[in-house]
């Protein structure tokens, strides 16, 4: 049976949607196409594409599929002003109360942002001179991105922008030079003081509940994710999130995200940034 582009793109479009709730829109075909060729060659398939996506809605090449379209576009203290609200605002208040504070990175990719999060509550003892007990959970659908993080090896570049003037990444990255064909490559691996206080697991967004207890959070980063959920599906999204989210507990979005139907269950403390001041009726 003979079929085109469009009808490819709109399989899976419609299978991406079934498996993770993400909505491709009509600008996104020269990326599907170029990532229908990477599912090939991740699943070593030299075949019809739509056998290959038959195969993948029989459940064969599921994980290949979604780890091919998901997108992981990321990188060290992104949005920083909201590291800064956590290491100014709300760890001292864990430092001089000796809690224990649980933060979840919702949409870790390929580890950047909790390593951040690692690093900016060091950064916050520093600073309290105080010892802070935390925990970062950090979840994402694609389980490549997840082996990467939990790899903690980065390639780094002294012209980079990413770190702060307040962090020193030597304090908290080895540094390895390697040689390669096209000349000199730095590789940062992080130490293991960052690494015990993240724990990786995958997780989909789009499920109707998560296995975590309620209220069990006292900060949740979910940014730069939404964007990628119809306003509907955003909805729900952050209606589940907010059921693991503590009373007064701090939520950090995307810088093009807002809380939708939370608004009125949210303060607002600065540039996308929500404390949670009651529960959801």
């Amino acid at each position: 049976m003979a079929y085109t582009n469009l009808d490819v793109h709109e399989r899976v479009k419609t299978i991406l949607y079934r498996l993770t709730g993400i909505t491709l829109t009509d600008n996104k075909d020269i990326m599907i196409s170029n990532r229908i060729d990477k599912l090939k060659r991740n699943c070593s398939y030299s075949g019809d594409i739509m056998n290959l996506l038959d195969l993948v809605e029989e459940g064969k090449y599921e994980t290949d599929f979604i780890n091919t379209f998901t997108t992981n576009k990321t990188h060290f203290f992104r949005e920083d002003f909201h590291f800064v609200d956590l290491k100014d605002r709300v760890l001292p208040e864990f430092a001089q109360n000796g809690e224990k504070i649980d933060i979840w990175c919702s949409a870790s990719s390929t580890g950047e942002e909790p390593y951040s999060i690692a690093m900016t509550i060091f950064e916050a003892m520093k600073e309290t001179n105080t010892n802070i007990s935390a925990k970062i959970i950090a979840t994402d659908i694609d389980t490549n991105v997840l082996q990467y993080a939990a790899n903690g090896i980065y390639r780094f570049s002294k012209a980079s922008k990413e770190f702060p003037s307040w962090i020193k990444p030597q304090r908290y990255f080895k540094r390895r030079v390697k040689q390669n064909l096209s000349g000199e490559e730095v590789l940062i691996k992080a130490n293991d003081e960052l690494k015990r206080l993240l724990t990786f697991h995958e997780l989909n967004l789009n499920d109707n509940s998560y296995p975590f207890a309620q209220n069990q959070f006292d900060v949740i980063f979910c940014r730069n994710v939404l964007i990628y959920f119809s306003v509907e599906d955003q909805n729900k999204i952050l209606r589940r999130l907010f059921q693991y989210l503590k009373i007064g507990g701090t939520l950090y979005l995307g810088h093009s995200e807002n809380p939708q139907d939370l608004i009125n269950y949210v303060q607002r403390v600065g540039q996308n940034i929500f404390i949670k001041e009651k529960e959801i009726v």
